[in-house]
């Protein structure tokens, strides 16, 4: 039944604006933006919804995840742009916010409603 349908994800923020904002200028994403929705245009044909919800609470996991081949150059690049790192007490990250405690390198990062994203290096 849904074999064929072109599936979507979507997670909700408390400010569209900001969420336009962040998407659009700070990650360099192509966005859209309808009926007070946006829409995040992922590589690979994969479309995203963001949608207001005013009490919106954060998600406590990773809601989005951005592979990278080159991790120190992709966490620079975002710190240069205003994105701060998360640090986590039970994952050691390194001083740029990397944890390399095992599986792909990664750095967590959040939205301006606190979602939880990522960028992860793929491996060579």
């Amino acid at each position: 039944m849904f074999g064929t349908t072109k599936a979507f994800s979507g997670f909700a923020v408390d400010d569209i604006d900001a969420a336009r904002k962040f998407y659009g200028e700070t990650l360099g994403l192509r966005v859209s933006e309808a009926n007070g929705l946006l829409t995040l245009h992922i590589a690979g044909d994969r479309d995203v919804l963001v949608y207001p919800k005013p009490d919106h609470v954060p998600a406590t996991y990773t809601i989005l995840n951005f592979p990278v081949d080159d991790i120190e150059a992709a966490v620079d690049e975002l710190a240069g742009r205003g994105v701060r790192f998360e640090r986590y007490d039970h994952l050691k990250a390194d001083e740029k916010g990397i944890f390399r405690g095992g599986g792909p390198l990664i750095a967590w990062f959040t939205d301006p409603a606190g979602n939880v994203l990522s960028v992860l290096q793929t491996p060579a």
